[in-house]
């Protein structure tokens, strides 16, 4: 873990990445981020999966899902994120794309997941884009303003996009 930790770490100094983050991590913030997704792993069968290059193992970040239970009401207050951090220097090589993908995939088939969202500040076209690459949508009435952030905070606004998986949509057709 300590390797990880220094590894994810220095990504979360990185002001490329935190650009749309509420700030940098402490060790400590780090260290709890990754206790606190091996047991989202062992409590829910998913979590935000250390990224690592397949050539080296280096560490490059984190692509997942994880489980968000303060603002979404219409979910019974509680939804499926699938998110990434890497760090800046791995951007544009599509391993965002990819691994996002491959964990939709893992929502749906081993999960049992009918819906994933994800969401961010309007001005984060990079993970706009990775959202609409796999395939997911806007959804224009779902736009928020973040509940850990004061409402008058730059970062407040959020937009929402969805995917359901192909069974879902199709007993629905």
């Amino acid at each position: 873990m300590q390797n990880d930790a220094e590894a994810y770490f220095l990504i979360n100094q990185d002001p490329q990445v935190i650009e749309f983050l509420r700030g940098s991590l402490t060790m400590q913030q780090v260290c709890d981020f990754i206790l606190a997704a091996n047991k989202h792993q062992d409590e829910l069968g998913y979590t935000l999966f250390a990224a690592e290059l397949k050539e080296s193992e280096q560490l490059i970040g984190f692509i997942g899902l994880c489980h968000t239970d303060y603002f979404f009401p219409e979910y019974g207050t509680s939804a499926v994120e699938v998110g990434w951090r890497l760090g800046s220097q791995y951007w544009n090589k599509g391993y965002a794309t990819e691994g996002a993908k491959a964990c939709l995939e893992y929502g749906w088939n081993r999960v049992g997941l009918s819906e994933i969202i994800a969401f961010t500040v309007p001005a984060n076209l990079r993970s706009l884009r990775v959202m609409e690459r796999i395939g997911m949508i806007r959804d224009l009435n779902g736009d928020f303003a973040h509940p850990k952030l004061e409402p008058d905070h730059r970062l407040s606004k959020h937009v929402l996009y969805r995917i359901q998986d192909r069974q879902s949509l199709e007993l629905r057709s």
